[in-house]
Order: C-alpha cells, then structure tokens, then sequence
C-alpha cells in the first residue's frame, strides 16, 4: 500500500466549506489519473497551474477531472496523465454568497462639533455585505499569497477605514449632531460608496452598508431625554394634570396618594361645572334685561335654596353665600 498510495485517484472538493470564508484553496496535492471535482451549490472553481488561471467552473456537480475538466484548461488540453506522473495544479475556490457582517467602531470616533474642542465622542454599529467581485484581482492581490482568506479579515481593512468615513460623511453638510439617526441612511450609502470602492482594489465588493444606532456619551444622552421630555410636557400644570390623570386611570401611587387625587380631581371638575352653570344663567339673566345679581325672583316669598350657588336661605331675602336677592 505504502507504494502505491500516491497513484491512488483523488477528490478535489472543498470539504469544509464555510459561510464566513471567501475562498479556499486546494493545493500541494497531485491530481490523478481518474480524480474528480466536486462543486457545489455556492461555488466556483478556478484552475490554477505554475499560478495562472487556466480555467473557471462555476456549475456545480461532480466531474472526471481528465475528461470533463483538462480538455477546458487553456494550456493543458494535451496533458496525459501517466502510471507515475499527476498534474500538480492548485484549485481555487471561491464562496459566491453575499455575506453579512456585524461592524461596530472599536473606540469612540472624535466627530468635530462647535462649542466642543476635542470633537463629539460617538460610537456606533450596524452591518454591511460583501462578495467576491473581481477574480483576476482576488487571486493578483491576495489568493496568490494566502491559502485561505475570511470575513473577519474583511472586517478587519473595513474597521480600519471607518473613524475617517464616519467623520466625513456626518461632517458633511452640517448634519445635526444630536439627531445623527435620522440621516443614518444618507451617511450609511456615503460610507458604502466609499469603502466599496476601496474594497474592489482587492477584488471584493461591498454592496450594501447599514448603521443600526449612534451611541453619545451618557451625559449627552441624558439631556437629550430631558430636552424631549419638556418639550412633549410643554408646562407643569398640563404636567400635573396628565400625571393625576395617569394615576386615578392605573390605579398607582398608593392609597392614600391616589385617593388624595381622586378628590381633587372631582372638586376640581365640580367647581368648573358650578362655574359654568353661573356663567350660563347670568347670560340668560343678562339678555332678558334684568341685573343679574339684583333681579328678585317675585311672589314675596324666598325659596329654600339660593337658584344661583344652591345654598340653603333659610327663609333670608337674600342669599348668605353669594348675596343674591332672593324676594
């Protein structure tokens, strides 16, 4: 077995693809005679031989590498496989998925802002997506050096990059410092443009790139709820009202507290509801062309209870709480 074990056939397949991975590649073995390739869903193959490309397979399946595969290669279509001789040749393969990546800035970026000398702390974080773009380029500047080549270095170039980006796209146009979320989308595509086009210099796209939330500082962030908070209020009493009303409606505050709201809050509505009606009345009083306060109410005789505030007379000609002439 032991001399005969390099004539054996072999498999070229990515055995252990992974999604966070954007090529790999199959190299230092020797193809033989009756070796196939396997490719799946999600994946091209590239032949590489003395480091050129010498053909792209992008349909997956299973395929006799001597029959299906060598007579498609640029420079080895004549290429005979022998007892004692294979092809040395690299197989690259490339994961042809979008992926999507978590980002978030390792610091707080300095966003230069009036009044602050050092410049607005912020930090942030969001997603973005990338693809194998450009082959010629990958394998240029980066397959040719590297056997295998991951999402986590990708992110690596792209958190380098961010801190300049993320103060170029906010400073520009005078954004408002304290409400970045609501431009997020418009520095977000900024951002992609940018890093998309640094990207593609190693043959990978970035198409799309998201920011999820700006992060102050917590000082910032707690006069910011203030400032919101006063202004939904507008004042204190209006304050006050909503609160009670709020209390009385969820039952809160504790017994006594909530009692305490409830009465006011009636001797409150009882009130304006005695005023209305003394309103009402005067006017009708008014418009029939008597005083209001000195009209009697005829027949020589007081009635029992004032019509005007509904205090017990007592057979008095007039009222004892409001002073109305009652005969």
């Amino acid at each position: 077995m032991g001399l005969f074990g390099g004539q054996f056939a072999n498999v070229v397949e990515w055995q252990e693809f992974r999604d966070d991975m954007l090529f790999w590649k199959w190299s230092n073995k020797e193809i033989k005679k009756g070796s196939r390739l396997i490719l799946r869903p999600g994946q091209d193959a590239i032949f590489l031989y003395n480091g050129k490309v010498e053909g792209l397979f992008r349909d997956d399946g299973s395929y006799d590498i001597e029959s299906e595969i060598i007579p498609f290669l640029s420079t080895l279509k004549g290429f005979k496989f022998g007892f004692n001789s294979g092809l040395r040749a690299e197989v690259l393969f490339i994961n042809t998925k979008e992926v999507l990546v978590k980002w978030g800035t390792k610091n707080p970026v300095l966003i230069p802002t009036p009044g602050l000398p050092g410049g607005m702390p912020i930090r942030s974080f969001g997603t973005f997506s990338c693809k194998v773009a450009d082959y010629d380029v990958l394998i240029e500047k980066v397959a040719g050096i590297k056997q295998q080549y991951t999402v986590e270095e990708v992110k690596g170039r792209i958190t380098s990059m961010l801190d300049q980006l993320l103060m170029k796209w906010i400073a520009k146009e005078g954004k408002d410092m304290f409400n970045l979320q609501i431009n997020a989308a418009e520095i977000g595509r900024g951002i992609q443009e940018d890093l998309d086009m640094e990207m593609l210099k190693i043959g990978i796209s970035i198409s799309s790139f998201a920011i999820s939330s700006f992060n102050y500082p917590e000082e910032v962030q707690k006069m910011a709820e203030k400032a919101a908070a006063q202004s939904m209020i507008g004042d204190v009493g209006r304050f006050q009202q909503v609160a009670m009303g709020e209390a009385m409606a969820n039952g809160k505050g504790g017994g006594t507290a909530s009692d305490m709201a409830g009465i006011a809050m009636g001797m409150a509505m009882g009130q304006q509801m005695a005023a209305q009606m003394q309103q009402g009345m005067n006017q009708q009083q008014s418009s029939a062309g008597t005083p209001v306060q000195q009209q009697p109410l005829g027949g020589g005789t007081a009635p029992n209870f004032c019509p005007d505030c509904g205090t017990k007379t007592n057979g008095a000609n007039f009222c004892p709480n409001c002073g109305r002439k009652l005969v």
